[in-house]
């Protein structure tokens, strides 16, 4: 099998995919914008040939890239990123190309576009936000009517919570259209619920092989508008009705042989004309793992390797691993530059080197929605959970 992976480097444990590939016997084959001497020894051992463009963005270069390969190596058999950003880009080259084992232009737009995933959560049998295309402000003040303030704005092909706002009144309503973007947006009601995810892998019949959820105390728009700590957690048990709302949100979705991060609100409040406390509501789907370390949280809170499990499932259809171990709950909580925290470095490792798997300072690039300093641990108990992440974040008063 030959399996071309875009940017096997960034992340930069993006390699542990190519290495379960090649742990597997897959031919596999890289591109990226990184010097080959410049790549992690571990990553140059995951990969059979890199080829160097001078950008991926620049699509002339990442086709001739794989013609390269389809010509040295044969037929090109997969092709991902596993990356949100270049999901348009992986669907342009399978559809040129013709790889069959992914999307391709004409199936992306169901889990790239926010508008049109509300077709398949519809279709999953799970609610959404009320929302509306951004055309004129006039459309705008009918839609708020209808769904009252605040409303959030968000590109419908955007890219985590980048550019993504909260309108409270008619006053920031019409200072956005002032200015609107000059990309398409969309203006959803806006709910005041509690984020969860339901992330995974599934098989070529999009049946479940490994299933997981996250919890998270901040949404990802305000932890990056309002520079808050990003803190969030694997649960041990999935609820019932997440497992559900998820397993069918899989079935409706263009998901076949992928990874999944499945992004729910929980209601914390009855609201009129929408639902009542407690209940599920679609957010968005991203076919792809989740962002950041999430991957790592997954292996240290059950003892796993999900990057096999993924190798496994693209070679063989089905992951080898016992599904019943979920033996921990894996936190992972963050500090930001230029605030004032109770505890530094030494004194969270002091307190807690038994229990921290991954410390991190993250690279800018992802430091607006994941923080600067970032702290991965794990606990047999979520009480013990709890106190860790309060540990980290807990600021100085004044």
């Amino acid at each position: 099998m030959n399996f071309v992976f875009l940017s096997p480097n960034f992340p930069k444990t993006y390699y542990h995919f190519t290495q379960g590939l090649r742990n597997n016997g897959v031919t596999t084959l890289g591109i990226g914008d990184e010097p080959y001497d410049q790549l992690s020894q571990e990553c140059r051992d995951s990969l059979v040939e890199y080829y160097k463009v001078s950008s991926l963005e620049n699509y002339d270069e990442v086709y001739r890239a794989v013609a390269f390969f389809a010509f040295k190596y044969g037929r090109i058999d997969w092709l991902e990123s596993n990356n949100e950003y270049w999901l348009l880009r992986d669907a342009q080259l399978r559809t040129d190309f013709n790889i069959n084992t992914g999307l391709k232009n004409d199936n992306i737009d169901g889990i790239k576009y926010k508008s049109k995933m509300k077709e398949y959560y519809a279709k999953a049998g799970v609610p959404t936000a009320r929302y509306h295309l951004v055309s004129t402000l006039e459309k705008g003040l009918a839609f708020v009517k209808e769904a009252g303030y605040p409303v959030i704005v968000k590109p419908d092909n955007g890219v985590g919570a980048a550019a993504t706002y909260k309108l409270k009144n008619e006053h920031e309503l019409r200072n956005f259209y002032a200015d609107l973007p000059k990309v398409q947006y969309i203006m959803e009601e806006f709910i005041n619920g509690a984020i969860v995810s339901y992330d995974g892998i599934c098989d070529s019949n999009r049946d479940i092989i490994f299933e997981t959820c996250h919890f998270f105390t901040e949404s990802v728009m305000d932890v990056v508008n309002k520079g808050l700590e990003l803190c969030y957690y694997s649960g041990k048990q999935i609820p019932a009705d997440l497992k559900d709302a998820g397993r069918r949100t899989i079935k409706a979705f263009e998901s076949n042989s992928r990874f999944f991060h499945c992004e729910f609100f929980v209601l914390k409040e009855d609201k009129e004309g929408l639902g009542k406390k407690g209940d599920i509501f679609g957010l968005e789907v991203n076919m792809r793992p989740p962002g950041g370390y999430t991957p790592d949280m997954m292996n240290y809170a059950n003892d796993i390797d999900v990057y096999q499990i993924w190798a496994d499932m693209v070679c063989y259809d089905k992951g080898n691993f016992d599904p019943e171990k979920r033996p921990y709950s894996c936190a992972y909580a963050s500090q930001r530059k230029g605030k004032a925290y109770v505890h530094n470095r030494d004194e969270i490792f002091g307190k807690y080197h038994q229990n921290i798997v991954v410390y991190e300072e993250m690279p800018e690039v992802l430091a607006d929605a994941m923080g600067n300093h970032a702290y991965m641990a794990r606990f047999e108990t979520e009480e013990e959970m709890f106190a860790f992440v309060d540990f980290v974040v807990r600021k100085k008063e004044g």
